[in-house]
């Protein structure tokens, strides 16, 4: 079970995390002092240009942010209700550590832009998800 938890706070942590790139560039993009002053005159119609892979990289973020509560109700779910059952919980763990690691590459395939790729590596951490709940249903 040791396995499901660390994955869930390993996904918490990219979370958190993703959101770093794009605010790096918009500090630069916008210059320190305007970027400490919240923001631009005349935000948001009149926002400085934001490098694009920026902008890819604040979608991928938002895609986790609406992405993690359905993998984290699953979770504890999935851990409090197969709490006995060692098989299931060995296959949760699977599952869980397949979320994250197609979590990771969904953010560096979304913000290199590499086409084709962003949506398959999305499905299989939507997969994980519901292979999940399988699990207790």
């Amino acid at each position: 079970m040791n396995t499901i938890y660390m994955y869930l706070g390993l996904s918490g942590v990219l979370t958190l995390l993703l959101w770093t790139p794009y605010i790096v560039a918009r500090m630069f993009a916008w210059g320190i002092p305007t970027f400490l002053n919240n923001y631009p005159e005349g935000f948001p119609e009149k926002a400085p240009a934001q490098p694009l892979w920026a902008a890819r990289a604040q979608r991928a973020h938002l895609n986790m942010v609406e992405t993690m509560p359905a993998f984290i109700a699953v979770t504890l779910a999935a851990t409090g209700l197969l709490a006995g059952n060692a098989e299931a919980i060995a296959t949760v763990s699977s599952f869980a550590q397949l979320f994250f690691f197609a979590r990771l590459a969904h953010a560096v395939v979304y913000i290199l832009g590499i086409p084709f790729l962003r949506t398959p590596v999305y499905l299989v951490s939507w997969f994980a998800i519901l292979a999940i709940a399988v699990q207790f249903i």
